[in-house]
């Protein structure tokens, strides 16, 4: 089957995206946006040398191209691409992803959705298929949780919550990693709280975070002048086919939590971002509910996410 041009990649995802993202970007740009994306698909799709160094990472066994991409025939009317990947770059957790799909998912194309990733990859034992909806989570009979993005443009977002701003919360421009080790113990105070959603609550990297900062969207959480977290984004490089900043933070320290403070921190944050016209988007676990629920209260918007069906 011919491999389609990232472009024609970029109309199927595009087709599939939450109507009301449709409305903040125009569509030529958001296509030209996804196109980007899609190119690495395409050359996974058909560079050995890379299929060899991955087989090398996480297949020593398989031969290079049974980790290619592929652009197969689903059924009648359905076209995927579909590539094996690792959870977190685990070897032990390989999974097929089938984005794009040719048409937006149905429930009814689940099945052979899991037949064409077992025919596939069958040999790499792949634990689940994870596939892309704009539809809320739980839609689908029998699919596991994963990310969730939620979204919102900055200019609703800078409007803050209907609620008011306490005055001795405020964001200050970081200058250091100097408050890292805090975050770290922030999470760990987190994951003692809810250890089932320890997979789910995890901080950014030293170097990640660092990154940030070095391009000033490293930002204090600030109580009366005593550091009580983080707030922290950066540019998203087109994710979902939005100009968008990615959040990478916002976690209050143990003390400062259940203040009410957590909506307002995204409201800062908004205000804090330099490019107004964008668009403030994130991930979170469709488990992590109490995570979800704070977004919403700030004003963001669930725009769609991945879900799980194990492959037996």
């Amino acid at each position: 089957m011919l491999l389609p041009k990232a472009h024609e990649l970029a109309a199927y995802t595009l087709e599939a995206q939450h109507p009301l993202t449709r409305t903040w970007v125009d569509d030529t740009a958001r296509l030209d946006l996804l196109a980007q994306q899609h190119e690495i698909d395409v050359l996974l799709a058909t560079d050995l040398s890379i299929a060899a160094k991955r087989a090398r990472r996480f297949a020593a066994d398989a031969p290079p191209e049974e980790l290619l991409n592929r652009w197969v025939g689903v059924n009648n009317d359905l076209n995927a691409m579909v590539s094996i990947r690792y959870e977190g770059e685990d070897p032990q957790k390989p999974f097929v992803d089938a984005t794009p799909l040719s048409h937006p998912l149905s429930a009814e194309d689940v099945p052979s959705l899991c037949r064409a990733a077992q025919d596939i990859y069958g040999p790499l034992q792949p634990r689940y298929l994870r596939l892309w909806s704009s539809e809320r989570y739980g839609w689908i009979q029998d699919s596991g949780p994963d990310k969730r993005f939620m979204a919102a443009q900055l200019k609703s977002l800078r409007r803050g919550t209907g609620l008011r701003l306490p005055t001795d919360l405020v964001l200050t421009s970081a200058r250091s990693m100097e408050n890292y080790a805090k975050v770290q113990r922030a999470y760990d105070a987190v994951r003692a709280t809810h250890p089932n959603h320890s997979q789910q609550s995890a901080p950014q990297s030293f170097d990640d975070l660092n990154e940030t900062l070095e391009a000033g969207l490293l930002f204090n959480v600030m109580v009366d002048g005593t550091w009580a977290g983080y707030a922290a984004a950066m540019s998203g490089g087109g994710t979902l086919g939005l100009p968008a900043y990615v959040v990478q933070e916002l976690i209050l320290t143990p003390e400062f939590r259940g203040r009410g403070y957590g909506p307002h921190l995204t409201t800062l944050l908004a205000r804090a971002l330099p490019d107004r016209e964008s668009i403030l988007l994130g991930t979170i676990h469709a488990d992590n509910r109490g995570a979800i629920q704070a977004a919403i209260a700030a004003g963001r918007i669930d725009v769609g996410g991945w879900i799980q069906i194990p492959l037996r």
